[in-house]
């Protein structure tokens, strides 16, 4: 069964907080949606016709998204402290070609971020980790543009002591899902040679904000 639009999560979130910062709406049109293979809403174009509170048109274009987390996975070897990045690499539609992030997913509604994000860490790379072990970088919703889409991130990190062979069996794990068409592999790299094989600027920004929260300024000065 399709989800209607105006029962998703997300549609009813984005417009909760258009309202709440005093938008006047007077109509929402919906071009195109895509739905996930359970008929749940992953994104739509919106045209929205709304008046701020100053008397202004907003600019109309939308593409809804919804909440979605991000989780920066380090490893860190037991005894030399040496620290790895947890990456997963996949096709993306922006070019075409392979990708390295750090692990990611939407929120739905049905359960917290905290919660997906510990989801989508063992969906994607079949590490267990707890809620407790994720370390809160952003301490609030985050966008990556505000202009056309209402795309939100809570970005999160993640250390983890681990043996020589147990970071060398995070490595090249096959994963993903054939129904949502991922075709994923793991890939654990030294910090900073993972930190430049991503060109995603949320996960760049998510790397130097895991620095600086823990203070590895040895590590930021060779980025």
């Amino acid at each position: 069964m399709q989800e209607k639009l105006e029962d998703a999560h997300k549609f009813k979130l984005w417009k909760k907080n258009l309202i709440a910062n005093g938008l006047k709406i007077n109509k929402i049109d919906e071009h195109y949606t895509r739905r996930r293979y359970n008929g749940e809403v992953l994104f739509s174009l919106l045209m929205l016709d709304a008046e701020t509170p100053e008397g202004d048109k907003i600019p109309p274009i939308c593409f809804l998204k919804g909440e979605v987390v991000c989780v920066m996975i380090c490893l860190i070897n037991k005894t030399t402290k040496e620290k790895f990045l947890l990456l997963v690499k996949q096709r993306r539609i922006a070019e075409g070609g392979f990708t390295y992030e750090h692990p990611a997913g939407m929120v739905d509604g049905t359960m917290t971020p905290l919660a997906i994000a510990v989801q989508e860490v063992r969906e994607e790379t079949g590490l267990e980790i707890s809620e407790n072990q994720l370390i809160d970088l952003s301490g609030k919703r985050t966008f990556p543009a505000t202009g056309t889409s209402d795309e939100a991130i809570y970005l999160y990190g993640c250390e983890i002591e681990m043996s020589d062979e147990e970071i060398a069996a995070m490595n090249n794990k096959e994963m993903g899902t054939d129904y949502e068409f991922e075709r994923i592999t793991t890939h654990v790299v030294p910090f900073i040679e993972g930190h430049r094989l991503i060109n995603n600027t949320n996960a760049l920004l998510l790397d130097y904000m895991y620095l600086t929260k823990v203070r590895d300024f040895e590590l930021m000065s060779k980025l």
